[in-house]
Formats: structure tokens, sequence, C-alpha cells
């Protein structure tokens, strides 16, 4: 019997390939309440909005390809942990048929579009997890009930019925929602606002509203003069014509149709709202793709101040809920999982080169680390720290 088998038959819930009429408190969890701009925003509708597709993407993606580890601490430090079973699930896969990288990615996008991102961690008779399983909130709705002294309740409901799940089993991946009902649901009326311009420049195009110009003729009313000139006018200036020097007859009169202020205030307000949506989602607008102050001479920099201010807040909620869920109270004094972040602002060849050039002779990088953050094999004595260049009298021990 495959998980989902299961799993509906301890909770006793059926599957349905849809919801054709939600109830009331779908709706509320959904996020589902019409905008100010007269549309219904829900996590389905908010990914029609380009900005909010890329801010989701521009988190769930790194939490994903960003490899995690479970590290052991030691009397020296910490070393990987690779025979312990969590490992496993944050490193390869979570079950038999999905991956880590993609459950990450599939969570972290649940929990920035709805309540939360949650999933059923299953258990073997000891207790330990063998398997993670992502509840599809379109499947597997879960409310959350706060007690500030018991602690978080877990419930599923599904076709009116609701079910609890233990906390435990339960791993939760906040939303930063104050409201409780998700970042789509607070910011609804902005991103309805972002669906409703896109939605009108593309009825604007579509239409063909926005000629290039237009061709004026004195005393001309007939409409078969008119189409016998437009078609001429087209021969000789259309497709790869263009360009050239039109000659016109003199009872004729061109007219280019430029844009308006309408117009640009009109694109202006489309740039305010992909930055109305980077503050929502918490990502600063370059990441949108709003390149108006990036250059690349600071795009190092910015990819910092991403990591630290946007997706720092999502690693640390990740490994919080590592912590607490997979490992048990013993386990938790010695094991942790951590996110690699050394890849993700990755310096250019001649920064790292001086970089560790200093380091090495600092003394406080071994050669062979160096060699490590560069996947480089050891090599004979790099295990042995160098003393400061021009030191004389001094001596680091090995």
């Amino acid at each position: 019997m495959s998980f989902v088998s299961k799993f509906k038959d301890l909770f006793g819930l059926e599957t349905k390939s849809g919801i054709s009429s939600p109830e009331p408190w779908l709706s509320d969890l959904f996020g589902a309440t019409p905008s100010a701009a007269g549309i219904n925003v829900t996590p389905t509708t908010a990914l029609k909005a380009s900005p909010v597709r890329a801010a989701v993407a521009a988190i769930s993606g790194p939490l994903g390809t960003l490899p995690v580890h479970v590290f052991r601490r030691t009397a020296d430090g910490k070393e990987r942990a690779t025979d312990h079973h969590v490992y496993r699930l944050l490193h390869d896969q979570v079950n038999d048929f999905q991956s880590a990288s993609r459950f990450r990615e599939l969570l972290t996008a649940d929990a920035l579009l709805h309540n939360g991102g949650f999933a059923f961690i299953s258990r073997n008779t000891e207790g330990a997890p063998v398997s993670l399983h992502r509840l599809d909130p379109g499947e597997y709705p879960v409310s959350v009930k706060n007690d500030p002294f018991e602690g978080p309740d877990y419930e599923i409901q599904q076709d009116g019925k609701t079910r609890a799940i233990p906390r435990e089993n339960i791993l939760h991946l906040p939303s930063p929602s104050l409201s409780g009902h998700g970042l789509v649901h607070d910011a609804r009326d902005v991103i309805g606002l972002s669906l409703v311009l896109e939605r009108h420049a593309s009825k604007l195009f579509a239409n063909n509203a926005r000629p290039s110009g237009v061709l004026s003729l004195k005393g001309v009313t007939s409409g078969d003069a008119l189409a016998k000139v437009k078609a001429a006018w087209v021969a000789a200036h259309g497709g790869d014509k263009s360009g050239g020097t039109a000659v016109i007859p003199s009872d004729a009169e061109w007219h280019s149709l430029t844009m308006t202020s309408v117009d640009s205030q009109f694109l202006e307000l489309r740039k305010f709202q992909i930055e109305e949506i980077a503050r929502v989602f918490g990502v600063p607008p370059h990441i949108l793709y709003e390149l108006g102050r990036a250059t690349w001479s600071n795009s190092e920099q910015m990819r910092q101040d991403f990591l630290d201010f946007s997706l720092m807040r999502w690693i640390t909620a990740w490994e919080n809920e590592i912590a607490l869920k997979l490992f048990n109270t013993d386990e938790r004094a010695t094991y942790f999982a951590e996110f690699l972040t050394d890849n993700f602002v990755r310096a250019d060849l001649v920064k790292r080169t001086e970089a560790y050039t200093k380091a090495v002779g600092g003394p406080w990088l071994l050669a062979n680390e160096a060699r490590a953050a560069e996947n480089r094999p050891v090599v004979a004595g790099g295990e042995k720290l160098l003393p400061p260049p021009n030191a004389t009298g001094v001596s680091v021990a090995a």
C-alpha cells in the first residue's frame, strides 16, 4: 500500500481531483477574499503575476539547491555525520519518489503562498523518522491552532472532515504572515493591482490599440480609396521595407504616435508594483529583475545582502524545525543540520586567491582547508598552520 493510501486510511480522508465548491474556511485559508482591485487573489491566481512568481522562485529555488548536511559536534569542532539516518532525508531523498532538493523547494513555496509549508513525518517503531511527505495544500490543507502554553495543534480538513495529527509528526515551515493566513492573503490588494495592470497591458496589445502612426489624407472619404492607400503604404514601407524614407503626396500627412504621459505613468505604476511585491516577500527588487539600480560592480554585494536579509530567515526556520522534529532530545546535544552557503556568494578567482593567501598565511586556515573549499585534493604538508609572513621568532603548532 502506498503512503497516500496509508495516510488516507489512517485519517479517514478521501482525495478528489479538485475543489468545486470550497467551504468558507477554505476560502479564508487560501486568501480568496476579493481584493480592492475587484478580483479574487488566491495562491494559484497570485502566481500569474510575474513579480510574485519571481519572488517565490527566488526564495524557494536556493532553499532547494543549497546543500544541507548533518554534523556531529566534536572536541575539535564538528564533522559530517553521514551515518545518521536524518542525513539521507536532508541530503539525498525524503522518500522513495522525491528528492530532498525538490521537497525543500516545494515546502518553501507552500510557506510563501499559504499559511505554511507542512509535511508528514513517517516514523519507524523506534520513533526515528524514515521518510517525509509534503502535504499539498490543495489536497490536504492544514490548519494550526496555537496555544501559548500547550503548543500548536495541527488539523487536516478534507471533504468536511477534520482529523488531528500529533505535532511531532508534522514538519512545519511557518509562513512570515502576521495574520496567520499567508502572505498572499495579507497582500491581496497589492497582488490584485499587479494582476489588473498585467491584464490591461495584455488586452491593449491584443486589440492592437496602439498603432505606430496615422496617415491622414485630405478629401478622401471613400472606404475603397482608404483601403487602397493603406495597402499601397504597407507594400511600400511595411515588413522588411520599414526604416526607409517615405515620399507621400502633398495632400497626405503622416503623424507618428509617441508615448503619452498616461502611458509613462502606467509603466511607472507597473514598476512600482514590482517594488511593492518585493517588500511583501522580503526580497530586493533586483532579485525580481528590476535592475534600475543594479550594476556589475555591486552584483556580488547585492547577492550577499539577499543572503543576509532574505534567505537567512528561511534557512534559520528550516534548521530550527529540523532540530525540533527530526532529532530527539538526546540527539540535539550532539547532532545538528546546517545549510552550506559558501558557494552562494562566491567571489571571483582573483579575490578568492587573495583571501586564501591571507588566510593560510594568517594563520587561521590550513592549506588543505583552502584547497577543499575549491574542490581540490589535499597535498602533503597541508595540515600544518603557517606562521604569518615576515614574523620572526613565531612558531605555530601543527
